[in-house]
């Protein structure tokens, strides 16, 4: 029998300044019986990051024709995939094939500096692809705030991000190894 998911109940209140986005998101998580507590909560992280009427998770890791979270518009056009980790660069340029905008999250500190150093010179050509690590530190404390039932509230302001549960508190800081291209239209 195979082992079934673990739910989570998330209770974010976002207050994203940087974007004028203000708006608490009630979430369900089923977390994967692969995944550990800090995968699940840079999933969240990357949610608060992106927060928007349209995005959601994908089905997880069982699934590889999709991303941990995505945003897809009325036509089904996928707008942004989101992968939490190291995934395979395979993965990444077929998702940007597919995708308008690609964001990749990566943790876990030496393995990702790796990871990073393995790829990044096929990566760096893809425009509409960007990676961002979170420091491994900073992932271990986020892992901390994961409980069944969470409250949390998210602030950013200027770059600045904060996740607190009313106990902890966490200043989250991103590291952009490649930013997405510009992509400049002539006329």
């Amino acid at each position: 029998m195979a082992i079934k998911s673990t739910i989570f109940k998330a209770d974010l209140q976002i207050a994203d300044m940087d974007r004028n986005y203000y708006c608490p998101q009630v979430l369900t998580v089923a977390r994967h019986p692969s995944e550990t507590d800090e995968r699940m909560m840079i999933r969240l992280l990357a949610f608060v990051l992106h927060a928007d009427e349209f995005l959601s998770f994908g089905r997880g890791l069982s699934a590889d024709d999709e991303p941990d979270l995505w945003v897809k518009d009325y036509s089904n056009e996928i707008c942004l995939w989101i992968d939490i980790g190291q995934p395979d660069e395979k993965r990444i340029r077929k998702a940007c094939g597919r995708a308008k905008r690609v964001v990749v999250y990566c943790y876990s500190g030496r393995s990702a500096e790796m990871w990073w150093e393995q790829n990044n010179k096929q990566l760096e050509r893809i425009d509409n692809l960007s990676v961002i690590n979170i420091q491994s530190d900073v992932s271990k404390q986020l892992a901390k705030l994961a409980q069944r039932n969470m409250q949390l509230q998210c602030t950013i302001q200027d770059g600045q991000i904060w996740l607190a549960d009313g106990v902890e508190s966490v200043e989250v800081n991103l590291t952009v190894w490649k930013p997405r291209s510009e992509v400049v239209l002539r006329r």
